[in-house]
């Protein structure tokens, strides 16, 4: 079938633990890095607008990741803007004390990715390597330091008029002068990281919505410096835009794994939430599941997920995951909020759909209607 998906279930079958527990696969990647199948993602921590978080929920978290460790997660991927209002920075924060409580207790080290916003303020090396000195305070150390998007992604409102004929005079020179200044920034900031590789401040350096196109074009900067670029994420998932963008295919080329993130389409593949029974309890996650959960395709996807799952003793959220691993061949992220949602997870290691359901679920996602495609997707 798939060659990198073949091999991740040879290793998975491997690491059976004696008593049953699979432990999650590890992928080796440039840098030296061993990256575990899953990753996990900390978006939730400190997070209210979307996931209802609060500080007395700190105590569950560390079980969270004291579960995905003991499983072998091998690293954990957070952000320097995670975090709303005052609370910025809180998911950095919470890794670093983790980390540093498991090392302490003897546990296995684990890798630190960050991602380093790329706000419009940002537009030197120097503040790329400034940002990664503000992580390294609140984390303790930075294992792989990535952008989290490209500045090209602020050009996307001319992208949108560039094809109103009635404007065009207008907008074109505006669009390419745009193009220029963006390309720049972009530069400098993949300088900064080049600067934070050099300076010994991280191990590696990751990218973060970045499309085909983009993609290749910062990593032949990052190769012309000898600096590692370990991963690329990107929103994937079966109902993701990016998904048919080429980026797969195109980070197999380089050799850079694709790492998918919110590959359960924020909970919705996971089968929880009905058009007319159960919502998220946050209203933005409410609204944005409202029109996807009372399309007549979303639920014939919804109902082969779960055919699929019922006839291999998995959850509709392990098949879907599964299906990123699968055809994305790298690795995911995931997030949990408690110890049940991490051990369902990990279900889905160890295993891989196989053609004929591989087929099915491409076609029923073709029919489906797509999420929002990321803004800071630059193609």
């Amino acid at each position: 079938m798939r060659r990198a998906a073949a091999l991740w279930t040879t290793v998975g079958s491997l690491l059976l633990a004696s008593l049953g527990q699979v432990l999650v696969p590890q992928l080796p990647t440039k840098g030296g890095f061993k990256l575990s199948q899953l990753g996990v993602g900390t978006w939730q921590w400190g997070n209210k607008l979307l996931w209802g978080y609060d500080t007395k929920q700190d105590e569950t978290l560390k079980e969270v990741f004291e579960t995905f460790t003991s499983s072998g997660a091998s690293w954990f991927d957070t952000g320097d803007s995670y975090g709303t209002g005052e609370l910025e920075g809180r998911a950095e924060e919470l890794l670093g004390r983790f980390a540093k409580d498991a090392e302490q207790e003897g546990r296995p080290r684990v890798v630190l990715a960050t991602k380093l916003a790329a706000y419009p303020w940002r537009l030197t090396p120097e503040s790329m390597v400034s940002a990664v000195r503000g992580s390294l305070k609140r984390m303790g150390r930075v294992d792989i330091a990535q952008m989290h998007w490209s500045p090209r992604s602020y050009g996307f409102g001319f992208q949108v008029f560039h094809w109103r004929t009635f404007c065009k005079i207008a907008v074109l020179p505006a669009a390419h002068a745009f193009h220029r200044i963006s390309s720049a920034a972009e530069d400098a900031l993949l300088d900064g990281l080049c600067k934070c590789y050099d300076l010994g401040l991280c191990r590696g350096v990751g990218l973060s919505n970045f499309g085909p196109q983009n993609l290749r074009r910062a990593a032949a900067i990052l190769d012309a410096r000898s600096v590692p670029l370990v991963l690329n994420q990107v929103q994937y998932s079966l109902l993701s835009p990016e998904r048919e963008s080429g980026v797969a295919e195109v980070c197999q080329e380089l050799g850079v794994p694709l790492v998918a993130y919110s590959p359960l389409c924020l909970g919705l593949l996971a089968g929880r939430y009905q058009a007319d029974g159960r919502k998220p309890e946050s209203f933005l996650r409410s609204f944005l599941f409202s029109s996807l959960l009372s399309n007549a395709e979303t639920q014939k996807l919804l109902s082969l997920l779960k055919e699929i799952g019922d006839c291999r003793s998995k959850t509709m959220a392990q098949v879907a995951l599964n299906f990123a691993l699968t055809e994305g061949q790298g690795c995911a992220i995931v997030g949990a909020r408690n110890k049940q949602q991490v051990l369902e997870n990990l279900g889905a290691c160890g295993w891989s759909l196989n053609d004929n359901e591989v087929s099915a679920l491409q076609a029923a996602a073709r029919r489906a209607p797509k999420t929002q495609k990321n803004p800071f997707f630059s193609d």
